[in-house]
């Protein structure tokens, strides 16, 4: 079809003359056409997917395939994503009681929630997905005392029926919370597939399940004034604790932070805040971390009965803290946080960038150009980007945004000084400027090597001001919707086509800040070119042994006597036929131009090294090259003076 056709020369950036970037737009422009040609079956009005959610795809997909992918199979994934992620919001048919649930304000939908079409669909539930539910009726199962809910989802034209968990039956009934109209959420819910004859798939009882409230309902504004507003967390004292009393509080959920593991087993940290802006800790034990997806930050809990126990450290020695825990008596409700838009204004960077991608698209429904965008932003005023429609720059970037996506080239890396804490600062340079990220480890750096002059992607930034009013740009690992993908070292990009335009070596000086694909020989290799020497696992970077004995990464700023393996720092000659070029790598990349371990090379004989060498030249690669230097003392152990300019960081022989 006509959607898979290879690139078009329109959609390449003509300020960035980045292939990939133009593909990006070119997918873009197809997504939207596709979307605003099928507008009756999907809703669609041809807006384009979001910017970023289609760099990550694409990305996500090359990762997949490290062999290779073509312009037919990224566009056939971004196809059904999209038309998947879109599906809910055009359900031709709808369970009528769904229908009259809708209201005119929006929340937050939660990440990993899945619909009932799509478990009917799939014939699959992972237990960390979620539902987001309506009770559309509730009933006994023929000649038992079980109860089954019946739920159906605003985007589906089904209903599914599930187990409900005994620890919920006091709340089912005519008098009970758990009624038809009710809307709850589930997660840690296993299928109960259908076989032949024994009837429909159903949902086993999970005990994951939150009753949602809406405080403009006067049963469930009363329900919140008589139960919860009893209590504060100033109220609980050692004296309540010792004679059992019971609890009820009314709090808002402030962050929900992943912890340490306890052992072998795992936690979550939710930090409530109630209305005297007391904070405790609301913690979560094992499979009790699946409750976690169930929170937005902001939403505010209505928590029934929690255990009150003193926290635990990493010691496993308890502290005088208390805190609130998941008990077996714990009922919880949510009343969800609703999510305000605001409009942005697009930048002239933004409004340019966009008058030429629509410039290529014929379709003239698509030739009106927005000046503004909605967008959700927080009780706190932050604005979430992460469905911002366009590309952000580096001179974008403002105070109380979040959800970022930044494209470009790093020109500066270092560890932060003074704290105990892996925090890395990533200078990251694009066509409009450079921003400092300061990146935020789990316990150490984890993204392999990454050097100067590398073309990154990066998801999931937040931006605030500082006391001294400097913008900082943050983005904390494993945190939902961070990713990181270093493009320079992607090995699928050597080996599609349709991401990359193969340059000439006399080319690649013009256009410094880009990672360029040329297909060269082995021009020359000399012997004293080559060291093997032992480097860090974690980044790639070569350690030293101080004179204490110890080994020493300057880049990570700690000891690493394990973790560490010997690698190639080699200088080498490439030649194509337009010219010659003298370049370093290190690690794998020197490993595949001289199809040999640092191990077995070590092992050769002086003779027979040169000899090795010398069947090496005018062998041909397809290499990944940037302009690149040497990072601050990442290569103390090497005096020469005249360091190579280019670095290959990616390589792979043609056969």
């Amino acid at each position: 079809m006509d959607s898979l056709s290879p690139i078009s020369p329109t959609f390449l950036s003509d300020d960035d003359h980045d292939a990939f970037l133009g593909f990006v737009e070119y997918a873009r422009s197809s997504l939207s056409s596709s979307s605003a040609a099928n507008g009756d079956d999907n809703g669609g009005d041809g807006d384009p997917p979001p910017w970023s959610w289609v760099v990550s795809r694409i990305l996500k997909t090359c990762v997949a395939y490290s062999s290779g992918v073509t312009a037919a199979i990224l566009l056939s994934d971004l196809f059904q994503a999209w038309n998947e992620q879109r599906k809910y919001l055009t359900s031709k048919k709808k369970l009528e009681l769904v229908n009259q649930l809708k209201t005119r304000r929006a929340r937050m939908r939660l990440p990993n929630t899945v619909t009932i079409d799509s478990i009917y669909e799939k014939h699959f539930l992972s237990p960390s997905s979620v539902l987001e539910a309506v009770i559309v009726d509730t009933f006994l199962l023929a000649g038992t005392n079980i109860y089954i809910l019946s739920l159906g989802d605003l985007w589906s034209s089904c209903a599914i029926d599930l187990y409900l968990h005994r620890r919920f039956y006091e709340y089912v009934g005519k008098e009970g919370i758990l009624r038809k109209g009710r809307q709850i959420l589930l997660t840690g819910c296993c299928l109960r597939t259908a076989v032949q004859g024994s009837g429909h798939p159903r949902l086993l009882p999970t005990e994951y399940l939150v009753i949602l409230l809406d405080e403009d309902k006067d049963e469930d504004a009363m329900l919140l004034g008589a139960q919860f507003c009893t209590y504060s967390f100033s109220s609980i004292s050692a004296d309540n604790i010792k004679h059992g009393a019971s609890f009820s509080f009314y709090a808002r959920i402030e962050s929900i932070e992943t912890l340490e593991p306890f052992g072998c087993t795992q936690r979550k940290q939710i930090i409530l805040v109630d209305n005297e802006d007391v904070k405790i800790k609301f913690l979560l034990w094992g499979e009790q971390v699946l409750l976690a997806n169930l929170f937005s930050v902001g939403s505010m809990l209505a928590l029934d009965r929690p255990f009150v126990a003193n926290v635990v450290n990493k010691n496993h020695e308890a502290s005088q803290e208390l805190c609130l825990e998941y008990g077996s008596a714990t009922q919880i409700y949510l009343v969800p946080v609703i999510q305000h838009e605001e409009q942005v204004l697009l930048t002239s960077t933004q409004m340019k960038s966009q008058g030429l991608r629509l410039s290529g698209i014929s379709n003239e429904n698509q030739g009106l150009k927005a000046s503004q965008v909605s967008l959700q932003c927080d009780s706190r005023g932050s604005i979430d980007f992460s469905k911002y429609p366009f590309r952000s720059y580096a001179m974008d970037l403002n105070d109380k945004m979040t959800g970022i996506s930044i494209y470009g080239t790093i020109m500066d890396i270092s560890r932060e000084k003074n704290t105990s804490e892996a925090v890395f600062c990533l200078a990251i340079e694009d066509i409009t400027g450079v921003i400092v990220v300061k990146l935020h480890f789990i316990g150490f750096w984890s993204l392999g090597r990454v050097g100067i002059g590398h073309t990154v992607y990066i998801s999931g930034l937040t931006c605030s001001m500082t006391l001294q009013k400097m913008l900082e740009v943050s983005w904390f690992e494993k945190e939902p919707g961070t990713y990181f993908v270093n493009l320079s070292c992607l090995p699928a990009l050597l080996n599609s086509s349709c991401l990359h335009k193969l340059s000439l070596l006399s080319d690649i000086s013009n256009w410094i800040n880009n990672t360029h694909i040329c297909c060269v020989h082995l021009d020359k290799i000399e012997h004293n070119n080559i060291q093997a020497l032992p480097c860090h696992n974690r980044c790639g970077c070569f350690v030293k042994e101080r004179s204490d004995g110890s080994v020493w990464c300057s880049f990570c700023q700690c000891n690493c006597e394990t973790g560490r393996t010997y690698s190639f720092l080699l200088h080498i000659t490439l030649a194509d036929e337009s010219g010659k070029v003298l370049a370093w790598c290190v690690g794998p990349t020197a490993a595949e131009l001289l199809q040999i371990s640092p191990d077995e090379f070590l092992m050769l004989p002086e003779d027979e090294r040169a000899m090795y060498l010398y069947t090496l030249q005018n062998e041909e690669f397809m290499v990944a090259i940037v302009k690149g230097k040497k990072r601050g003392d990442e290569f103390l152990l090497l005096s020469q003076e005249h360091f190579p300019e280019w670095e290959i960081t990616r390589a792979q022989k043609c056969e």
